[in-house]
């Protein structure tokens, strides 16, 4: 019995083994895109640094850029994407109902957005926290000191919910002026309705930047009231398109990790004796098969777009117009909290 037993385990662990390295199903959302020919991704209406158009219709910035190597990734050119616009009120409907393929539009990744919606939360993008900005003028320091106060803040959002926790838990009987779309909670702010506005700081940032007439007129408070982190989800039913989009972020992270970047893909390719190089550009392993990709899919990614830290820098690092630290968002092994899964 028990040399059987021994037996079927042997078995067992050898069928295991070969269902490890079989090639992973498509999937349906994977199959549509590539009959369509675009990765449908759901983005802001306009939040500088994140995902923002130009006057020539043009995408660009950090949420953006996850969308360009999601499409480099699976149909081997960034520019295949439809970029959908998307108000916080619109966004989880978008995806749910099949509208776009990813929602990757500065999301904060909560327990009821991830168990009740519908949606798989993928991996965190950019850590934020909720913070509060001011005219320089109204000389306060500190949000405590917005008791009884009028802030704007925009509806259908986690930033709705932690200013009033926040009020309350500090018995501030902060007053809400609340406006659903962004541009609405902006304006109504420089203009003098609200003392304060209140969004993620990457936001403030984004939104001091591009709106105000004099940048220097404003501060952002130094107090962040909420964990804000932030990265793309995706449908729930579908793990194949789930996994794509997952290791797509962890791949960005780790490739900066290990020094593979937009510059040096190619050559590294060629040239590098390190195992997880080796294994993420594809010359040592194919991990594209257990995605449904081939080989090169995440050396097509880190060339479209850089490595995370260079999506970082360049859509709101200390030398973009944000000048975001980078601060929390530093990779694991200096001093941040950004730790990928390993791509092997």
């Amino acid at each position: 019995m028990r040399i059987s037993n021994l037996t079927t385990l042997a078995v067992t662990a050898a069928t295991l083994g070969t269902l490890m390295v079989a090639p992973a199903h498509a999937g349906k959302t994977l199959d549509g895109i590539k009959a369509r020919g675009q990765v449908i991704c759901g983005v802001n209406t306009g939040l500088a640094g994140f995902g923002a158009a130009d006057s020539a219709g043009k995408w660009s910035g950090l949420d953006v850029d996850m969308c360009r190597a999601m499409a480099a990734a699976t149909l081997g050119d960034a520019e295949k994407v439809k970029y959908v616009p998307l108000n916080a009120q619109q966004r989880f409907t978008a995806l749910q109902s099949g509208e776009v393929d990813v929602l990757s539009r500065n999301t904060t990744f909560t327990l009821t957005r991830d168990a009740s919606l519908g949606m798989h939360a993928t991996g965190v993008t950019y850590y934020d926290g909720q913070g509060f900005m001011v005219p320089v003028k109204s000389k306060l320091k500190s949000a405590k000191q917005l008791k009884g106060q009028t802030v704007c803040v925009q509806s259908g959002t986690t930033t709705e919910k932690n200013l009033t926790d926040y009020s309350k838990a500090n018995n501030l009987n902060i007053k809400p002026v609340v406006f659903e779309k962004l541009e609405a909670a902006e304006n109504a702010y420089f203009t003098g309705r609200c003392i304060a506005y209140t969004t993620d700081a990457s936001g403030l940032a984004s939104t001091r930047n591009k709106v105000a007439k004099d940048p220097k007129d404003h501060v952002i408070l130094p107090e962040l009231i909420s964990k804000e982190p932030l990265g793309p989800m995706v449908r729930r039913g579908d793990d194949e398109w789930f996994a794509i989009v997952k290791w797509t972020i962890y791949g960005l992270l780790e490739a900066e990790e290990y020094g593979i970047t937009q510059a040096n893909v190619d050559s590294l390719k060629t040239s590098s004796k390190d195992p997880v190089v080796q294994r993420i550009l594809g010359t040592s392993e194919d991990t594209g098969k257990l995605l449904g990709l081939d080989k090169d899919w995440m050396g097509r990614a880190v060339k479209a777009t850089g490595n995370y830290g260079e999506i970082f820098e360049r859509n709101v690092g200390p030398k973009s117009a944000l000048g975001l630290p980078r601060g929390v968002n530093n990779q694991w092994n200096k001093g941040g909290l950004m730790y990928a899964y390993p791509v092997r």
